[in-house]
C-alpha cells in the first residue's frame, strides 16, 4: 500500500536532536491497518520520498500515531527543517 501526505517536521530532543514528521491519526491509523504482521517492537518499515529524495526507514509509534524520521541527508539534500510542511510519499516494506 502507499499513501501521500503533507506533514509538519517536529524535532524531538534527545542526546542529538531528531527531527520526524508527523503524521495524522487517520493516516496512521490506515498505516497500522495495513502493516499488521509487519511491524517489528511497534516500528513499520517504509520506502518514503520527501521532494526528490527517496529513503527506506521505519515509521514509530507516539500517541496513537506514528512519526516518520527524516533523516539528515535528507533534511539536506531537500533543504527542510523543523516546522517545515512537507509533502511525503510511503509505501511499506515487505520483510
Amino acid at each position: 500500500m502507499e499513501w501521500e501526505l503533507d506533514g509538519e517536521i517536529i524535532e524531538w530532543r534527545g542526546p542529538a536532536p531528531f527531527y520526524f514528521v508527523d503524521i495524522d491519526p487517520d493516516t496512521s491509523a490506515e498505516i497500522k491497518d495495513a502493516a499488521r504482521g509487519l511491524e517489528y517492537w511497534g516500528q513499520v518499515a517504509v520506502e518514503a520520498r520527501i521532494g526528490r529524495t527517496r529513503f527506506a526507514t521505519a515509521l514509530f509509534p507516539k500517541d496513537g500515531r506514528y512519526l516518520l524520521p527524516v533523516k539528515a541527508m535528507v533534511q539536506r539534500a531537500e533543504g527542510i527543517g523543523a516546522g517545515d510542511v512537507v509533502g511525503v510519499w510511503l509505501a511499506l516494506l515487505q520483510r
